[in-house]
């Protein structure tokens, strides 16, 4: 009887050239991933505005984060620009999706959202239109957004939100609490929607944050709960004076307590109480 040869095994050199090879395509793997990363976030900072208006007895400020693993960009911005009246349009929004193709949409949208506002002052026009646009550009990506116009004369906030994360105002009294407006659908899902708007006369000194919900929600916090977080930082922060930036500041660590996956960026806009009416009812 003849007995069978053990399989022969492959050589040390041959293991070796092998495990080289494949060492190989992950690094190649890596940092091509590295490298959308790197991409995606030079798009968002790029398309993030290097400053925003303010007036007198309006201060404002913004924060951005990345999300939290590093490996993930979304669509997240903010956005501030003066208005044809002379009033200032405030925009902040979400995009669906983490990669360089929502961070480029996100800024299609960003000035999309100028471009409709040259046409209407109204927040729900704005998003309306802005809406519509989206939707005829047949994209597969949609949006959040809450659009917010400040009236510098006879100081109010007007503000329509498109399935977005409610706002948060605070008084310089200690009261707080979340902006539950009525609203309508995220931008680029259906035609012809429309976006409620909500005004309110700023009759104190106090804040209104707007929010992505990166800020509120993590993978161990709910929404709910990162938003009563937030309602009660922004009540104290203003009750104790704190500016726009400090406010800021303070609201994104709200973000680093969720261990947030996605992206979360913040505007806060810190203003006075309304000038008296004079006689004719415009304030002075």
């Amino acid at each position: 009887m003849t007995r069978r040869r053990p399989p022969s095994s492959a050589s040390a050199d041959d293991l070796l050239a092998t495990l080289k090879r494949l060492t190989a395509q992950a690094r190649q793997g890596v940092e091509l991933q590295r490298a959308r990363v790197d991409l995606a976030e030079a798009l968002q900072r790029d398309m993030l505005p290097s400053g925003l208006p303010a007036r007198p007895g309006l201060r404002t400020a913004a924060r951005y984060a990345p999300a939290r693993d590093g490996l993930d960009i979304g669509g997240d911005w903010f956005d501030g620009f003066v208005m044809h009246d002379g009033s200032l349009g405030f925009s902040i929004g979400d995009v669906q999706g983490h990669d360089v193709e929502a961070a480029a949409y996100m800024g299609q949208i960003r000035f999309g959202l100028r471009a409709v506002a040259i046409a209407s002052t109204d927040p729900g026009v704005v998003l309306s239109r802005a809406n519509d646009l989206l939707v005829s550009v047949a994209r597969d990506l949609f949006a959040t957004c809450t659009f917010v116009r400040f009236d510098a004369v006879d100081w109010l906030i007007e503000s329509a939100r498109a399935g977005h994360v409610p706002a948060v105002w605070a008084t310089d009294d200690g009261r707080s609490g979340a902006a539950q407006d009525e609203g309508g659908l995220p931008l680029g899902v259906q035609p012809g929607e429309e976006y409620p708007v909500t005004r309110r006369r700023l009759t104190r000194a106090g804040a209104f944050v707007l929010l992505t919900d990166g800020v509120i929600e993590g993978p161990t916090v709910p929404l709910d709960a990162g938003l009563d977080r937030v309602i009660r930082l922004v009540g104290q922060g203003a009750a104790a004076g704190a500016d726009a930036d400090e406010l800021a500041a303070e609201v994104m660590t709200a973000a680093e307590f969720t261990a947030h996956k996605d992206d979360a960026a913040v505007l806060v806009l810190r203003h006075d109480a309304a000038a008296p009416p004079t006689s004719n009812g415009r304030v002075g």
